[in-house]
C-alpha cells in the first residue's frame, strides 16, 4: 500500500480466532494439506451455503479451474461467459483448451444478460459461465432455465459474492457447480484460497482426485487421472474458520456501509450498481458509476490526493490483447469499464470514514455534468486487434 494512503479501498479485519487458531496448526505441525482445519472449514462452508459439499483449493483461480475441469470442458467446447469480469473466469476457461464466448450485461445489476446469452448459444456451447460481480446475483432463474433448455452446464462464480442471495437461497446453490475466492480482500479470507461446492456426489469426488495430483482411492501412491496440486494448507483453512465465524458480522457492516453510501450521495449524479428484486446483495464492493469516464478520472484523482484508495471497474476481457483477436463491441460493459469506482468497502471502515469520503466526492460531483453517458463512452477502449 503507497504510504500516503490514509483509507484503503479493501482490508481484512481479523478480529477473532485467527491468531489462536494458526497458533494451534504451528503448534501440532499441521501446517500443510491434511490437519483437522481443512475438514471443519470445508464443513461449515458447505453448511453455510447449503451444498453436500465444500471443496477447499488454494486460490479462487485454481478453484474455477478444476471445476470446469471436472465438467470434462475441454478443447472444441464454447463456454459463455461475461465480458465484465475479473479475468479468472476467463483464463481458466482457456485452461482447459475451450473458448470463452463473451457476453454483455445489464446496465443495472453490471451481471450477464440472458438475453445476450441466449443469443449466443451454438452447438459447440457446453456451459455458462455466470459471475456474481461484486456481489449481486445474476438472474439465476432465466440462466437456469436457459441450461436447462439447451442441456448445457450452469457455473457459478461467486468469488466476490459470499453471503448474496438470489430467492433466499445462497450464490452457489444453482447451478452444477460453483467456486469462491478467499483472497484478502474478499469478505472472508484465507490469506489465499479458494473452494469448489457442489450438490453432486459424483462431481466432488472428481474435483477431490483432479485436485490432489490425481491420486487414486485405492491404492496407496497410485495416480490413474493426470491432476494437480491445488490443496489449501490447513493454516489456511484455520484462517478461513476463524473468519467464517464473523460471516454475519462482516455482512451486516458492510450492508450498513453500502446503506450509508447510498445515503449520504444520494443529491450527487453517481449510480450504484442496483440490487435487483429478489435478490440479497453483499456489497463486497461499493460500486458507482460517474457521468462520464473524464469524470471518473478525475474523482479518483481527488480521492487519492487526500489519502483515499479506489480502483476502477474491470476492463471488459474482449478488449484485452489475448482476446481481443476477434472484433466485438459490448456497449454497455465498454461503458461499465470506464465510468465505475470501486470505493473503500472494508468491513472495519468507520463511519466518519465514509462521511469523509463523501465529503470529498459531493464536491468534484458537483462539477459533473447533469446528463449520464447512457452507456456511450466518449473515452476510447484499448482498441480491438484486428
Amino acid at each position: 500500500m503507497s504510504q500516503n494512503i490514509r483509507i484503503p479501498v479493501y482490508q481484512p479485519w481479523l478480529c477473532g480466532n485467527e491468531e489462536r487458531y494458526v497458533l494451534d496448526c504451528l503448534r501440532s505441525n499441521w501446517i500443510s494439506s491434511k490437519g483437522a482445519y481443512i475438514t471443519a472449514f470445508e464443513d461449515r462452508f458447505a453448511a453455510t451455503v447449503g451444498v453436500r459439499h465444500a471443496i477447499s483449493v488454494c486460490n479462487g483461480t485454481v478453484a474455477l479451474h478444476v471445476a470446469l475441469a471436472a465438467l470434462g470442458i475441454g478443447p472444441g467446447d464454447e463456454v459463455i461467459v461475461p465480458t465484465f469480469t475479473y479475468i479468472a473466469p476467463v483464463n481458466a476457461i482457456v485452461y482447459c483448451g475451450a473458448t470463452p464466448v463473451f457476453v454483455d450485461s445489464d446496465p443495472h445489476t453490471w451481471q450477464l444478460d440472458p438475453t445476450d446469452v441466449y443469443r449466443r448459444i451454438t452447438s459447440r456451447t457446453k456451459a455458462i459461465l455466470a459471475v456474481h460481480l461484486y456481489g449481486q446475483p445474476a438472474e439465476m432463474d432465466a440462466l437456469s432455465s436457459l441450461a436447462r433448455e439447451h442441456g448445457l452446464f450452469l457455473v457459478e462464480d461467486c468469488a466476490e459474492a459470499f453471503g448474496a442471495r438470489y430467492r433466499g437461497n445462497h450464490v452457489g446453490t444453482f447451478g452444477d457447480i460453483a467456486t469462491f475466492s478467499f483472497y484478502g480482500n474478499k469478505t472472508i479470507t484465507t490469506g489465499e484460497g479458494g473452494m469448489v461446492v457442489t450438490s453432486d456426489d459424483m462431481l466432488a469426488e472428481r474435483v477431490h482426485r483432479l485436485k490432489g495430483q490425481g491420486l487414486a482411492p485405492y491404492r496407496e501412491y497410485w495416480h490413474d487421472i493426470v491432476g494437480y496440486n491445488y490443496r489449501m494448507t490447513n493454516i489456511a483453512a484455520a484462517i478461513g474458520l476463524a473468519q467464517l465465524e464473523n460471516a454475519e458480522l462482516f455482512l451486516t457492516r458492510k450492508r450498513a456501509i453500502a446503506k450509508c453510501y447510498r445515503q449520504l450521495l444520494a443529491d450527487t449524479p453517481l449510480e450504484f450498481q442496483h440490487e435487483a428484486p429478489n435478490t440479497e446483495h453483499s456489497w463486497w464492493m461499493v460500486s458507482v458509476l460517474t457521468p462520464t469516464a473524464h469524470d471518473r478520472d478525475i474523482l479518483r484523482s481527488e480521492l487519492r490526493r487526500a489519502g483515499i484508495e479506489t480502483r476502477p471497474t474491470f476492463y471488459p476481457v474482449h478488449t484485452m490483447p489475448m482476446y481481443s483477436q476477434r472484433y466485438e463491441r459490448h456497449r454497455i460493459a465498454e461503458s461499465l469499464g470506464l465510468r465505475g469506482i470501486n470505493l473503500p468497502s472494508y468491513p472495519a471502515l468507520g463511519d466518519d470514514q465514509i462521511e469523509e469520503i463523501c465529503h470529498i466526492i459531493g464536491n468534484v460531483a458537483a462539477r459533473f455534468p447533469s446528463e449520464p453517458e447512457q452507456h456511450h463512452p466518449r473515452s476510447p477502449i484499448p482498441a480491438p486487434m484486428q
